[in-house]
């Protein structure tokens, strides 16, 4: 079988018309949020519910970590790019529904025994509350400081943010969407949740994730 060879000068001529081609089509697809800060408009958002979570890890009797997520976060935040410091942010965030292994769903929700108080949340616990009272900004990072009522106990919490995308979404209405995500660690025993510490260790880890529209 003859073998045919394209010679160099041609090669790079069709390579520059294939190129010139798919950017003609619009080129490859493209996220429709980026990390490009100057897509943010001032204005209040409201969080994407489906899509934002918050992570909880914490250690168990020395063996391994484990984890779970508490879903639909209903937040509020309200930002001008002009002006970060001023930035608020107010969420809440149902215990139930609890994302986690049939077994530890099952114990962090259950009632306590013989009317006895829960091991954890119990079956009834109120959501969880966050109010930001400052904001330092750094680039596409921020301190968030606030209080976190928890339990029915409020105790100041610092969050480390990070901008993480802005664009419209693809859906109509096409609203504007920025997200962003964050960690902390909180003391359970510091909100009345002190069940087997230290055994199950008293510091949680938080990852938090939320998508925000622009309203």
């Amino acid at each position: 079988m003859r073998k045919w060879t394209l010679p160099l000068a041609a090669a790079a001529g069709l390579a520059a018309l294939s190129i010139g081609s798919l950017q003609a089509q619009g080129g490859p697809p493209q996220l429709p949020g980026q990390m490009d800060a100057s897509r943010v408009q001032a204005g209040t958002y409201k969080s994407d519910k489906a899509h934002s979570l918050i992570g909880w890890r914490i250690n168990h009797f020395g063996f391994n970590d484990y984890f779970g997520l508490f879903g639909d976060v209903d937040a509020t935040l309200t930002l001008d790019p002009a002006n970060p410091a001023a930035a608020k942010v107010e969420a809440t965030i149902p215990i139930n529904p609890l994302v986690a292994s049939q077994g530890l769903h099952d114990h962090l929700l259950r009632a306590g025994q013989d009317g006895k108080k829960p091991d954890f949340f119990g079956p009834s616990q109120a959501p969880a509350r966050f109010v930001s009272t400052s904001v330092v900004a750094n680039g596409q990072k921020a301190v968030i400081k606030g209080d976190l009522t928890l339990n029915g106990v409020t105790k100041p919490v610092t969050i480390d943010a990070q901008f993480t995308g802005a664009g419209n979404a693809m859906m109509p209405p096409n609203k504007l969407n920025v997200g962003f995500e964050g960690t902390t660690t909180i003391k359970r025993s510091d909100f009345g949740l002190n069940t087997f510490v230290p055994m199950v260790s008293d510091e949680v880890e938080l990852q938090i994730t939320t998508a925000f529209e622009k309203q």
